[in-house]
């Protein structure tokens, strides 16, 4: 069986209609890239047909795969998983809405080619181009200045959802990562720089997806993640 050079995968949790577009943009997209990959959808006990949708593809086309669970453990729980699992010497993953354009998936993967470690797309670069409510955009700068403070990061942007990694290397840290929700972009990020890896940035063009909102609850949850990691880094 071929190594495939590439791994896409697309974390899922009752996102049918958004798939709908994802798996083909993604195959389209990919295979403008590299001639060997697999796209491999991490679905996370959804239940609008997003497990029948996917499974339909599998069928379809070998390279679609999917990997379900019956019980919901959450986004980075699954990107965990999956990531174990990922056969391509580069491992990347999107979000399934396309926020960011699939335009930069062709840079992302050929910063990891050029000897990235990982890289990450950025929507707070100088070049970068973000469409957004001004409310959610001011929560994310908030977010992502805390990162740097309390964590020592060096990024500007954590939690875009649009990442790529030499698969030796992210799995050399994987064992340690232990979010398993929306936190594990930024802890991957995090861990990956305490590694000494080398980590690009890449500005983007994203977009806001229909009905997307950051409540006041989710910014509590990730400012207490914040917190915590710091402690398992500094006192733990």
């Amino acid at each position: 069986m071929t190594v495939p050079h590439i791994t896409a995968i697309i974390p899922v949790y009752n996102d049918r209609e958004a798939l709908l577009r994802a798996i083909p943009c993604s195959l389209s997209v990919l295979e403008k890239i590299t001639d060997t990959f697999e796209l491999i959808i991490a679905e996370d006990a959804s239940s609008d047909g997003s497990t029948e949708l996917a499974t339909e593809w599998t069928k379809k086309d070998p390279r679609v795969k999917l990997m379900h669970r019956d019980k919901r453990l959450g986004r980075g729980s699954a990107l965990t998983a999956v990531s174990k699992e990922a056969r391509g010497d580069i491992i990347c993953y999107y979000d399934v809405d396309l926020a960011t354009d699939m335009q930069y998936l062709s840079p992302l993967i050929t910063s990891i080619e050029q000897g990235c470690d990982m890289a990450t797309g950025s929507r707070l670069l100088p070049e970068s181009k973000i469409i957004r409510s001004g409310n959610r955009e001011v929560k994310s700068r908030g977010y992502n200045l805390l990162v740097r403070l309390l964590l020592r990061s060096r990024l500007k942007d954590h939690q875009c959802g649009f990442k790529a990694f030499n698969r030796e290397k992210l799995h050399a840290i994987l064992p340690d990562v232990r979010d398993r929700y929306w936190f594990w972009d930024t802890e991957i990020l995090v861990r990956g720089q305490r590694a000494g890896y080398r980590i690009c940035e890449i500005p983007v063009i994203w977009q806001e997806g229909p009905g997307t909102t950051v409540s006041s609850h989710d910014v509590w949850k990730m400012g207490r993640a914040i917190v915590s990691l710091w402690w398992n880094l500094h006192v733990s």
